[in-house]
């Protein structure tokens, strides 16, 4: 099943891990654990991760990453719901994902570049991905800038299709680092992107009742129908501030994303790291997150101009999904994170998270949207 929620947590980090590192580390192993359950039978994912790092000589550094996710449970297909009901209707899924990663870095003068590449692989999905950046040291290095490319080539199966979709994505990151003080680092990127190719998801539909004969209506669904083209922007301001004094920090930011689906979306994100004695920090967070709807979201076709069709995706329109994701919605998520460095070598960590989804638009239920429990367990051996 694609587009579910363990792809989107851990596919997006996939090229992430190959931004390119200043200072150098130790070499270590990493295990991670994650436990997501949604409420009311929905969507349940577990996912197992582990991590190896290692150093050559002064300026070279490996990591290689690798994630299993098992996927089942239920989640919302597009249809509204029946009438004199507000439970929308839902569809059974299972699915494991298989993904790695592995990022080098080599540490110049005064560059540090990076290459990466991933692969993801579900039943039906299947994602390459490439990433090349590069950090840069200026004045006297207080300050940092970032460039990076990335890409993505998928190959998507299709049940009404013979051959296997394809999509592909291009990302551009600029950013700069600036250190205001020894306690105080702001830091500032812009992101271009563009998605080409099959965008829609196959397994959401949409609904309208069709006029078969003059006053006969019958009820049909039909697959959605996204562009296919797909471009986005962001920015994103991050604070980090050090309080000796109260022995924490507080890691503050701030991101717009903009796309031409016509969904503008904000978030914030709040955390505080307070340490406890010589081994423990705990890290409160907050994240708010609001979007607005993409300008071909409908709950129900009834009523529109639009007059859906069967088969692939056309890409001269019209256009309309009643996925609950494009909807205008708000995200609260709030959690707490525990570390304990037991010895210089050994740290284990453990998170607890509560994530909720509300829709906005007074018109889709809100029994289409997540609310969902998080648990994150970790251990690390450095050497």
């Amino acid at each position: 099943m694609t587009l579910t929620p363990a792809r989107t947590m851990a596919l997006a980090g996939l090229l992430v891990a190959a931004t390119p590192r200043l200072a150098r580390a130790e070499d270590a192993v990493r295990y991670k654990f994650q436990d997501y359950q949604e409420s009311g039978g929905r969507i349940a994912v577990k996912v197992h991760g582990a991590a190896v790092e290692k150093d050559f000589g002064q300026s070279t550094h490996l990591k290689i990453e690798g994630v299993i996710d098992a996927i089942t449970g239920a989640t919302p297909n597009g249809q509204p719901a029946p009438a004199g009901s507000d439970q929308v209707p839902l569809s059974k899924l299972t699915e494991r994902r298989k993904a790695w990663n592995a990022a080098l870095s080599q540490q110049f003068q005064r560059v540090n570049v990076a290459v990466g590449v991933a692969n993801s692989r579900e039943s039906d999905y299947v994602s390459n991905g490439w990433s090349l950046n590069t950090l840069t040291d200026f004045n006297q290095k207080n300050t940092t800038l970032l460039v990076g490319v990335a890409g993505t080539d998928d190959d998507i199966r299709v049940f009404y299709q013979t051959e296997r979709a394809k999509k592909r994505t291009n990302d551009v990151v600029v950013g700069v680092t600036q250190l205001l003080d020894p306690q105080t680092s702001l830091t500032f990127n812009v992101t271009w992107g563009r998605q080409r190719g099959y965008l829609a998801d196959p397994y959401k539909l949409v609904q309208k009742e069709v006029e078969i004969l003059p006053g006969l209506l019958l009820t049909r669904t039909f697959g959605e129908n996204r562009p296919a083209e797909r471009e986005k922007w962001i920015a994103l301001a991050v604070m980090n501030r050090a309080f000796p004094a109260l022995h924490g920090a507080v890691e503050a930011s701030y991101r717009y994303y903009h796309d031409t689906y016509g969904t503008d979306a904000h978030t914030l994100d709040l955390s505080w790291f307070q340490q406890l004695g010589d081994k423990v920090i705990l890290r409160p967070g907050f994240r708010f997150y609001d979007q607005s709807a993409a300008n071909f979201y409908y709950y129900r076709l009834d009523g529109t101009p639009i007059l859906p069709d069967s088969g692939p995706p056309r890409a001269n329109g019209p256009f309309y999904s009643s996925d609950y994701r494009l909807s205008q919605l708000q995200t609260y998520t709030v959690g707490l994170k525990a570390i304990w460095n037991i010895t210089d070598a050994w740290q284990v960590d453990a998170a607890y998270e509560r994530y909720d989804m509300r829709g906005k638009d007074g018109v889709t239920p809100q029994s289409a949207y997540a609310r969902a429990n998080i648990i994150t367990l970790g251990a690390r051996f450095g050497w």
